[in-house]
C-alpha cells in the first residue's frame, strides 16, 4: 500500500484536496529516492469536532515530494506559507509536487461541513477550485493572514481559532450528518430510500446534500467508497478482495471509479511512481 493518508489534503494549482502521496514507505518514514516526507494530523479542539475531522501540516524534505491529489468530499483551509487558500470538493484527481523544504498546515472541515469555512459562498461554486481566502472573506482575513504570517509556526491554533470563531454562525443541516453516515456505509441505500429514510424528497435531498457538500449524493457516495478502498489498501487478498470489502459491486465496477477518480488503475495507484524531482515546476 502507498504512504496515503487518508483525509490528507494539500497544495495543488487548483483543488479540493485530499492529498494521497503516489508511493512510499510510509509517511514520515520514508519517501521517493532519499525524500523525507512528514505528515502529522490531530484532532481539533473542543467543540470543532463536530465539523472539523483534522488540523494538519505536511513538509517535504530536501528533494521534495510528489503526490496525488484525490477526491474525499472534505473543503480545506490552508496556509501555503505566503497566503491562505480555501480549496472546495475535488470531483477528480492530479499529480502535485510539493518544492524542497516546503511546509503546510490546513484545517479540514468534514464531508457536510463545508459551509463552517466557506460562510456564504456555496461549495458547489468552488468544485475542483482553490481560492485565495480574501477573495472568500473579504477584509475580514486579512488579520488572520497577517497572523500567520508572523508566527507560521503557530498555524494550527490560528486555524482553529479561526473556525471556532465561526461556530457561532454556523448552521449545519441536521440531515447531513445520518445521510454522511448512511452513504459511508459498504451497501448504502438508493438515493429515494436515503431520502425517505430522513423524511426528505429526492430532489430535496440532492439539493440540500450538494449545499453541504458541493455535489449530490450519488458523487458522494462514490468517494466515500474509494476513500474507504485506500484507507484499506491491498490486503492477502489482492485488489479483487478490496474490491469486495469496500463496497464495489465487482472488480470491474473498482476499476472504472479509480480510473474516474483517482486517474489510474488501482494497480498503478497502489503501485509506486517516479520520484518526486521529475515533477518540480509542474504546478
Amino acid at each position: 500500500m502507498p504512504d496515503q493518508v487518508s483525509g490528507l489534503r494539500c497544495w495543488v494549482p487548483a483543488a479540493a484536496w485530499l492529498l494521497a502521496p503516489v508511493a512510499g514507505s510510509g509517511v514520515g518514514a520514508g519517501g521517493h529516492h532519499g525524500t523525507v516526507s512528514r505528515y502529522r494530523e490531530r484532532p481539533p479542539v473542543g467543540a470543532l469536532s463536530t465539523a472539523i475531522a483534522c488540523v494538519w501540516t505536511h513538509g517535504a524534505g530536501a528533494l521534495g515530494y510528489l503526490q496525488r491529489v484525490v477526491p474525499d468530499g472534505c473543503v480545506d483551509l490552508i496556509w501555503m506559507g505566503d497566503r491562505l487558500d480555501v480549496v472546495g470538493p475535488d470531483t477528480t484527481a492530479r499529480l502535485s509536487a510539493l518544492p524542497p523544504g516546503s511546509r503546510i498546515t490546513g484545517i479540514r472541515a468534514k464531508p457536510g461541513a463545508a459551509r463552517l469555512l466557506l460562510g456564504d459562498i456555496p461549495p458547489t461554486e468552488l468544485r475542483d477550485l482553490q481560492v485565495d481566502s480574501v477573495d472568500i472573506w473579504g477584509a475580514s482575513m486579512r488579520d488572520v493572514v497577517g497572523r500567520l504570517g508572523d508566527a507560521p509556526d503557530q498555524a494550527g491554533r490560528i486555524l482553529e481559532e479561526f473556525a471556532c470563531s465561526r461556530l457561532s454562525e454556523y448552521r449545519p443541516d441536521p440531515a447531513l450528518t445520518p445521510v454522511v453516515a448512511a452513504l459511508d456505509a459498504p451497501a448504502p441505500p438508493t438515493i429515494p430510500a436515503l431520502a425517505d429514510s430522513v423524511g426528505l424528497s429526492v430532489r430535496q435531498l440532492r439539493r440540500r446534500v450538494a449545499a453541504a457538500v458541493g455535489y449530490g449524493p450519488q458523487t458522494l457516495a462514490g468517494v466515500l467508497r474509494f476513500q474507504r478502498a485506500t484507507r484499506l489498501g491491498v490486503g492477502s487478498g489482492g485488489l479483487a478482495g478490496l474490491a469486495h470489502a469496500s463496497g464495489y459491486a465487482d472488480q470491474a465496477h473498482f476499476t472504472r471509479e479509480f480510473r474516474r477518480l483517482a486517474g489510474v488503475t488501482p494497480r498503478q495507484y497502489f503501485s509506486p511512481l517516479p520520484p518526486a524531482r521529475e515533477c518540480f515546476g509542474r504546478h
